[in-house]
């Protein structure tokens, strides 16, 4: 079964959010985040052998990247080469799945593995592909492929290296941020290792949120703990103080404990991820996470135009006007960085300079 969009109108997403879907995804959201309270992600850890092909998986998706070079070009959008990946990514996942999924799972299952990857068309990755891989995991989880055990492994090892592997991609072809929320979110692209690495550090005696405003702290924890792992990263790719490129995270440094942290982050990832209609309206639902929403326009459910919607005519029942609906366009902070690091190097690149933060 292909999954399909099902939520276009506020009303679907109030369904939604009422659902045995939602449900279901926040239950094992909050699986996984209980199941690193406490864990490094230097700690050993076995992978069963559905963990260590969810690993291959992803080296292969490395692979591919590292095969499909970026086209030279002096523009900081997004990369068209990402085209090619993405459609040999396509081609390949069923085949890659095929070896551990029931078949009659494998076209479902590997729609959410595609769209974690990002959008062909706007060439963007944000938090709602990021859910989508979540959701992936939810899938094999409920084919009973993952067993409970593994869950600190999926967030420690499998997660972690999608993040990586989505970073590589940001590198290689630029990846704008997909609706982003600019300097006043939490992180352009990525939403869930702040918030499992939140819940690793919940148990930790000393270190404190306040902690990611000492470099030298960054610097020895960030390979044990994906918070500071991913502040460091941020603070590689953005110029100046992290309380004016990333207030969200410089707010959240206030807070007194990680435990707050970490159910602060959760309740965010409700309100901020599963509860916004712009991103929700391109999340698909099939057999495994199922969900049903109002009518769908002809043509709403497949096909899309260069913003990525089928078409427009939901706009205004959504209550917003074009082009909320589906982002502005977002030069990535990572290009800038790259651009910058070229520079002297690279002589088409030498008329760029460097974004302060995005």
């Amino acid at each position: 079964m292909i999954p399909t969009r099902q939520i276009l109108t506020p009303d679907d997403l109030v369904r939604f959010q009422e659902s045995t879907a939602c449900s279901e995804i926040l239950a094992f959201l909050n699986a996984l985040n209980d199941s690193v309270i406490g864990v490094k992600t230097t700690d050993t850890i076995e992978d069963s052998e559905s963990i260590q092909k969810l690993l291959c998986l992803l080296d292969a998706v490395q692979q591919t990247n590292k095969d499909i070079k970026p086209i030279e070009t002096n523009s900081r959008f997004g990369n068209a080469a990402f085209r090619d990946f993405y459609d040999k990514v396509e081609q390949t996942l069923p085949t890659w799945l095929a070896e551990f999924v029931p078949a009659e799972h494998v076209e479902e299952v590997s729609k959410y593995a595609q769209e974690s990857f990002g959008n062909r068309r706007r060439i963007d990755y944000g938090t709602g592909h990021e859910l989508n891989f979540l959701s992936f995991l939810l899938c094999l989880d409920k084919l009973e492929l993952i067993k409970r055990e593994d869950y600190t492994a999926l967030v420690v090892h499998v997660f972690f290296r999608y993040v990586q592997v989505m970073r590589g991609l940001q590198m290689s072809y630029w990846l704008e941020p997909a609706g982003s929320h600019g300097v006043w979110g939490l992180d352009d692209y990525q939403f869930l290792p702040f918030l499992f690495g939140a819940g690793q550090l919940r148990t930790h005696k000393h270190l404190r949120p306040k902690s990611i405003h000492n470099p030298e702290i960054l610097d020895e924890f960030s390979k044990d703990y994906m918070y500071f792992e991913s502040v460091r990263f941020v603070n590689s790719i953005k110029t100046g103080s992290i309380r004016w490129h990333s207030p969200m995270i410089d707010d959240i440094s206030g807070a007194k404990s990680w435990e707050k942290v970490n159910l602060g982050l959760v309740k965010m990832f409700r309100a901020e991820v599963i509860g916004k209609l712009p991103i929700m309206q391109h999340f698909m639902f099939g057999s495994l996470i199922s969900f049903s929403g109002g009518s769908m326009p002809a043509g709403t459910a497949h096909g899309e135009d260069e913003h990525g919607c089928a078409d427009h005519s939901h706009v205004f029942a959504l209550g917003q006007e074009f082009p909320d609906c589906c982002g502005i366009k977002v030069p990535s902070a990572i290009a800038a960085a790259q651009a910058s690091k070229d520079a002297s190097a690279e002589p088409r690149n030498a008329y760029v300079r460097p974004i302060p933060f995005d």
